[in-house]
Order: C-alpha cells, then structure tokens, then sequence
C-alpha cells in the first residue's frame, strides 16, 4: 500500500478539479478530476506504486473518462451548441444600403452606409446618385458591389 499522503494528494487535486468545474464549464475539468479520484484508489488499494505509474494512470483515465462520457453528460445536460454563420458574405447578401456618395459611371467607387459604417462601393457601370436605396449583390475585396432598387422593392 502507497503513502497515504500520496492518496490525500490525489483525492485533494481531485476535488480541487471537480470544483474548479463550476468556474470553468465546459465538461472537461471535471473528467480530470473524476480521474485523480481513480489515482487515489489504486494507489489505496495498492494496485498503483510509485509516481510514474500513478501519473500514466492518471493520463490514462483521463482519456478513457473523457472518450467514453463527455457525449452523454453533454446530452443529458444541454448546452449551448448552435453553430453561427462563418461566412460574412452570405450575411451581407441582398441586404439594403444606402448611397452616401455618389456611384459610377464605369468603375468610379463611391460611398454607402451599410450598419452603420461607410463602405466603398461599386455599381453596374452607370451612375447611381446619393440618397439612392440599393442592394448588395456581393463583396469584391473590401468594396461591396450594389445595385439600385427597383420602385416597388
């Protein structure tokens, strides 16, 4: 049987961890200190001796505790596992603008307010005035391509 300094150590650091779970969520602390707590029973009951064997123990539990029980400890207790768009075209896409400074004619670059920023802009070829409504079709390097629109739009 190992030093029962060795087991409190190892059942303290466990503690230690499960706890810290409550500042630190996620589900992955409290594996780790689910594991410290299988440490301390070996070495209690002798199974384990020494440091280099409690430590790959340890390292080993760990990961076995984490593979087998993240995904249902996730499932039975929710979460917040949306996934956002990553692609920030697709969020300005047909969205609406407004042209601050004048557009056009051919490739001349002018202004919209678009969420509350200016941005430099592009049209089809032909002047579209300031004031106008438009639509952004896409985004070309860090000019937004627009178009005007229509009447009834």
């Amino acid at each position: 049987m190992m030093s029962s300094d060795a087991v409190w150590y190892w059942l303290l650091a466990g503690a230690a961890l499960m706890l810290a779970e409550l500042v630190i969520p996620g589900g992955i602390v409290v594996f780790l200190g689910a594991a410290c707590v299988v440490v301390a029973g070996a070495l209690w009951t002798g199974i384990v001796h020494g440091w280099v064997q409690s430590l790959t123990l340890w390292f080993i539990s760990s990961i076995v505790l984490l593979l087998s029980f993240r995904q249902v400890t996730q499932r039975m207790l929710g979460g917040d596992s949306h996934v956002d768009n990553t692609d920030e075209e697709l969020d300005i896409y047909n969205q609406r603008a407004e042209v601050k400074e004048a557009i056009g004619p051919g490739e001349k670059t002018g202004r919209i307010t678009f969420q509350g920023a200016d941005w430099p802009a592009l049209g089809d070829g032909s002047v579209i005035p300031a004031g106008t409504a438009v639509r952004i079709i896409c985004r070309e390097n860090i000019a937004l391509v627009v178009e005007p629109l229509q009447d009834g739009e």
